[in-house]
């Protein structure tokens, strides 16, 4: 849009009322334009990855299944499915039985799904750095200090 200027909101209502359709104008397509850019496909991919990994890396070290991953994404179970199977047909998950119930099949992250997810993690902060590179150092921190809190404010609300 170019040459349109958009009006910056003035008063805390306007500006509350900006924060809602400023996340859904955010784009993960902005990972696309960094160096050594990850396929759309392993976009998508990274969303099921993510979600084992942080299980693995929290401190109780949570087991994932199929369903876990449909319940935290909020879809179908049957569109879980398929995205976990694209994931393990990719060879980024790996199917294992759940040490707490043998009867229970869990997901883990097989070395190259590590591998995308930490090439993904530099993306990602390279794409912030990139996007903020005209704002100040304190800026850039201050702004990730409150990104964090929010998600953690975000998800204490999930687990209620």
């Amino acid at each position: 849009m170019g040459g349109m200027t958009k009006r910056e909101p003035e008063t805390a209502d306007e500006l509350l009322n900006a924060v809602g359709p400023a996340f859904g104008k955010l784009r993960r397509s902005s990972l696309l334009e960094v160096e050594d850019p990850i396929s759309q496909k392993d976009l998508s991919r990274t969303l099921v990855l993510n979600i084992v990994l942080e299980a693995e890396q929290d401190d109780e070290a949570r087991e994932v299944t199929v369903g876990g991953v449909g319940e935290y994404l909020g879809t179908d179970p049957s569109v879980a499915s398929r995205m976990v199977s694209d994931c393990i047909s990719a060879g980024y998950l790996i199917r294992a039985a759940s040490q707490q119930d043998g009867r229970r099949t869990v997901l883990h992250l097989s070395p190259e799904g590590r591998e995308l997810m930490t090439r993904f993690r530099r993306h990602q902060r390279s794409a912030f750095e990139q996007i903020t590179a005209d704002w100040t150092e304190g800026e850039r921190l201050e702004f990730a200090r409150l990104m964090l809190r929010y998600v953690d404010a975000q998800n204490a609300l999930r687990a209620r």
